[in-house]
């Protein structure tokens, strides 16, 4: 397995994959349509299995993988979906096996000159990749500006150096692409402020924060939130813009 695999996530697998916002299903039906087949389809770095189960829809097979054995161990079963442990560098699968290789919210944790290498070993003739990430959350003016706060000073000195590809949206990663031009997409949901709390106590850089200080930061922020959020039941809007990049390898 290579080395490179910085895990950030296993040690609150069962938070992550209770909090995370799932994807447009407008984007599945979209990446499906533009791969040369529906046959075959890998989720690289699957995490809790959302894209998978998005995938599994559209494509008959589906490879799901990542480097923490917790993720996937913690990953929703879908009898079209094959989950194994492995990293993005070594898919340990056949070469021109795949008709799409998805990489939901995570090429920034990859070596990319390595993970494009196993990309082009293991695509069709005319597969297509596809990489997304989801940015900061929008509620309202007054909500969003609690939660910058939090996110540059409470606990930002805890997120990850690679933190920075997400915020441009993958748009400075060198991806060999012949791209396509999709739609532009939003991930929306409408939360109380317990399923916000959630999501915010899945951050990687919240996490760090309470290795550290053997505390959790969410639960000012949840008393901060209050005023401005009304009656905790209540459920508001959360918006997050996707961007996504698709087309062949060049």
């Amino acid at each position: 397995m290579s080395n490179t695999f910085k895990d950030h996530f296993s040690g609150h697998a069962t938070q992550y994959q209770i909090a995370r916002p799932d994807y447009p299903r407008e984007l599945f039906h979209q990446l499906a349509g533009l791969a040369p087949s529906q046959a075959c389809a890998w989720d690289c770095a699957t995490g809790n299995g959302q894209a998978a189960l998005a995938l599994a829809r559209h494509f008959t097979d589906v490879y799901a993988s990542d480097a923490s054995f917790e993720q996937v161990n913690q990953a929703s079963r879908h009898h079209g979906v094959h989950y194994y442990v492995a990293t993005a560098e070594e898919s340990a699968v056949a070469g021109d096996t795949f008709d799409l290789i998805a990489v939901a919210q995570a090429l920034h944790w990859f070596d990319i000159d390595k993970f494009i290498t196993e990309a082009r070993r293991v695509l069709k003739k005319d597969g297509l990749l596809a990489v997304w990430c989801y940015q900061r959350m929008n509620i309202n003016p007054a909500i969003d500006e609690i939660i910058m706060s939090y996110y540059t000073h409470t606990v930002g000195r805890y997120w990850p150096e690679e933190r920075k590809h997400v915020e441009n949206g993958y748009s400075i990663f060198e991806i060999p692409l012949e791209e396509k031009k999709l739609p532009t997409f939003v991930i929306e949901k409408y939360w109380d402020l317990q399923q916000l709390s959630a999501y915010v106590r899945s951050w990687s850089a919240t996490q760090r924060y309470m290795l550290e200080h053997h505390e959790d930061p969410v639960i000012a922020l949840t008393e901060s939130l209050r005023q401005g959020w009304g009656r905790a039941s209540r459920k508001h809007r959360v918006q997050w813009p996707l961007a996504a990049r698709a087309g062949r390898l060049a």
